[in-house]
């Protein structure tokens, strides 16, 4: 019994890792100047953010065709009994959904969707424990209910440093972003029931940050050991020299910098910060 492992781009884990663990990428879409990229396939981060500098108008995003996962899943019957597939969370984006109702149009594989309630890295977590464990010889019963478990303890917060990217996507509106912006408010976003909802609003970008990691702290407390990853869009200098200063606070916490790519940069803007978490 083999078990496939399948995530979308929105996990941001990097190729060679990928690769190391054989875990197969769906990507999602950014649409730039009437053009259309593949992010992680046909975009880099670093291309994405310059691009969007220079650009007249903000990018839109899109899901993957249905039909694309259909079409993966049914290579994957050739080698593998089941496909573990997860994905952002479905409160943000119609993939896991997608996910779902490919699952139900083939019937040569087992498919078992996973929504993972968070994006980026922190859903990458959940993606790379579960490759380890499919490796390992684990059935996909066994390693969605330990996936069922580390989403209890998985936490993430984002702070955006552009309140108009938020605004024009629908989630702030004009008269709060206007004021925001003049009173330098910075505020922490998480995820509640699957959609990104606003934790607290604070004054500067420092506050905030110090604000995330007092929230890390009070988890490490709990645990003996956690994972973390600092998420950075377009600021790996400050998510390096953050992660050197955090993690002699915190001993038992293993920390990972990784990056919001650019769906997620789309909808975040460049100069946003996160951090998330979970049981090791």
């Amino acid at each position: 019994m083999r078990t496939a492992i399948v995530t979308d781009s929105t996990a941001y884990i990097p190729k060679e890792l990928r690769e190391k663990l054989d875990i197969h990428m769906i990507p999602l879409s950014v649409i730039m100047s009437g053009e259309i990229y593949q992010e992680e396939v046909d975009l880099t981060a670093i291309a994405f953010y310059k691009e969007v500098r220079e650009a007249k108008e903000l990018p839109t995003t899109s899901q993957p065709p249905v039909g694309q996962f259909a079409e993966l899943f049914e290579q994957l019957s050739a080698e593998y009994d089941d496909v573990v597939s997860i994905h952002l969370s479905s409160g943000i984006s119609g993939t896991f959904a997608g996910s779902v109702q490919a699952g139900e149009m083939v019937d040569c594989i087992r498919v078992h969707p996973f929504d993972t309630e968070v994006s980026c890295m922190v859903q990458g977590m959940f993606v790379i424990e579960a490759a380890k464990m499919a490796q390992k010889g684990s059935a996909a019963e066994v390693i969605l209910a330990h996936l069922e478990e580390l989403k209890k303890t998985a936490r993430a917060y984002f702070m955006v440093d552009d309140l108009s990217h938020l605004q024009r996507g629908g989630r702030l509106s004009s008269a709060q972003a206007i004021i925001g912006s003049l009173l330098q408010v910075k505020p922490l976003l998480h995820f509640v029931d699957t959609k990104i909802v606003p934790f607290e609003k604070i004054r500067t970008r420092k506050k905030a940050m110090k604000r995330i990691v007092d929230l890390l702290s009070e988890d490490a407390k709990k645990y003996d050991e956690l994972q973390a990853v600092i998420i950075h869009a377009n600021r790996e200098k400050e998510a390096l020299e953050w992660k050197r200063e955090i993690e002699e606070q915190l001993p038992n916490v293993t920390f990972r910098v990784s990056y919001f790519g650019p769906v997620i940069g789309t909808h975040l803007g460049e100069g946003s910060m996160g951090l998330g978490w979970m049981k090791k």
